[in-house]
């Protein structure tokens, strides 16, 4: 049985999740859908399994990706940014989740932007 990426028990019911990245091919949507359903022919019971966007590409517009093809659909077995994140943390985790990450960058901003420019000039005198 292939790996989930993410597993989760929460009252009783198991929850398996395909993490995956933003835009994939169209073999990628195809090979998740018969991965999910081998879990849940596997299991044999109350299980729930996901695709898994962790962030929108396309927001503020709904996520929507000609290689999906009609195989899945969004908030019944893809979850896509808030939705994952509120399923995992509650409702709001998603916005709490940006915040931090907002505040983070703020405060390493400059220390991130040296970093990166030192790794330029780095790489500059090696070629």
């Amino acid at each position: 049985m292939q790996k989930a990426d993410f597993y989760l028990i929460r009252d009783g019911v198991e929850h398996f999740f395909e993490i995956k990245t933003v835009k994939p091919n169209i073999d990628v949507f195809a090979k998740s859908k018969v991965k999910l359903l081998e879990w849940v022919a596997r299991r044999r019971d109350n299980v729930n399994v996901f695709l898994v966007f962790p962030y929108n590409p396309y927001h503020p517009k709904p996520y929507e990706r000609f290689t999906l093809q009609n195989l899945m659909v969004p908030g019944e077995d893809i979850l896509i940014a808030e939705q994952f994140w509120n399923f995992l943390g509650g409702s709001n985790a998603y916005e709490q989740l940006l915040e931090i990450f907002n505040n983070v960058g703020i405060e390493y901003k400059d220390r991130i932007a040296e970093k990166i420019r030192d790794v330029a000039e780095n790489k500059h005198k090696l070629n």
